[in-house]
């Protein structure tokens, strides 16, 4: 009974219930700002691996159409042996070189990241 006194005589009952109702705001906000950022990165990896898969097989076909052309000249086994042995031959870099092309990718990743974050606090209303 002194508490409410007191919180209503210092008018602070009124001060704890806007304060109450600013965080739970807050809170909602975060909660819309977290999904808008999940429906972003579940869009773009969808549209990432749209892209992968009409990629691959875009190689796919291309791989068979050079080794029937390269069939003409060295027969068929001899062209899918070269387009075999040229994946082979990427496949071999790749692992060689992937702690510093792991670095690269990660570095473009970053930068990339870090500007459109950049961006998009600019499209942003200051708090």
């Amino acid at each position: 009974m002194l508490k409410e006194t007191l919180l209503k005589f210092f008018k602070l009952d009124g001060l704890l219930n806007h304060l109450n109702e600013y965080i739970e705001t807050r809170i909602e906000l975060v909660k819309y700002e977290l999904k808008d950022d999940l429906a972003r990165i579940i869009t773009r990896m969808a549209l990432v691996l749209i892209l992968a898969l009409f990629l691959t097989l875009c190689i796919l076909f291309f791989s068979f159409s050079l080794a029937y052309i390269l069939a003409d000249y060295v027969g068929v086994y001899g062209g899918f042996a070269i387009v075999g042995g040229a994946y082979l031959f990427l496949i071999i870099l790749i692992v060689v070189f992937r702690k510093s092309l792991s670095e690269v990718l990660e570095k473009e990743i970053k930068k990339t990241l870090h500007k459109q974050k950049h961006d998009e606090a600019g499209d942003r209303r200051p708090d």
